[in-house]
């Protein structure tokens, strides 16, 4: 508790320096994945002194973990009082559900810009990994919102079953990790009709996309 709040002390007096540091560790984890980052480039991207990532977070690992940690906890406390809300109002609906689901995914991907195609990579990469900083990344602060959000999908869906409530999540948080980075492609394929840079036009194809695949897995 103590190396905690020391840690967190440290953060509040880095301010703005402890972002940059957050920053540019997301790109260089990005492009050079874990195994390939330097704290070296990460310090020259930021523009800070190498020792200084030493100071704020000791290594690489624990660099790793808080610049999951944070962009994550963004994400996930936005789709935590989305689900919140809807719990709250009534009978759950799953297509407020997949939408407040996907919708902070989505927006977060297309503010952070090349920060989100960024940090989308880190998640694929995290998700298809059997490495154990990477699993133990996941069941951290990803595994508690998907409990949730899985008790969501059975709730709404009483006959889809905690089997098919799992592999309709996962299946859903596919999409959702491919469409938080804005590439252009949709735009390119479709010859201008479809822009991944509009959050309400994708989401409005990808609710229904997913809700039609869910209530296929139901059984009477």
């Amino acid at each position: 508790m103590a190396q905690q709040s020391a840690a967190q002390a440290r953060e509040a007096q880095g301010g703005a320096r402890f972002d940059a540091i957050l920053d540019a560790a997301e790109h260089v984890f990005a492009s050079s994945g874990y195994d390939g980052a330097a704290l070296r480039e990460i310090a020259e991207r930021a523009g800070v002194a190498q020792g200084l990532i030493h100071y704020h977070f000791g290594n690489k690992a624990r660099l790793f973990e808080r610049m999951v940690a944070r962009r994550s906890g963004q994400i996930n406390a936005a789709r935590a009082a989305r689900l919140a809300t809807l719990t709250a109002n009534g009978a759950l609906r799953l297509e407020e559900i997949v939408e407040a689901l996907f919708r902070p995914t989505i927006e977060a991907g297309l503010e952070l810009a090349e920060g989100g195609g960024g940090f989308a990579r880190i998640l694929v990469s995290m998700a298809n990994s059997t490495d154990p900083l990477a699993r133990e990344m996941t069941e951290t602060h990803y595994d508690p919102i998907a409990r949730d959000y899985i008790a969501a999908l059975e709730e709404a869906e009483p006959k889809l079953g905690q089997a098919d409530a799992v592999w309709a999540y996962m299946f859903a948080i596919g999409v959702g990790m491919t469409m938080m980075a804005k590439t252009g492609r949709p735009k390119r394929l479709s010859g201008g009709l479809c822009d991944d840079g509009d959050a309400d036009a994708m989401l409005a194809r990808i609710v229904p996309f997913i809700c039609g695949g869910i209530r296929a897995l139901v059984t009477d």
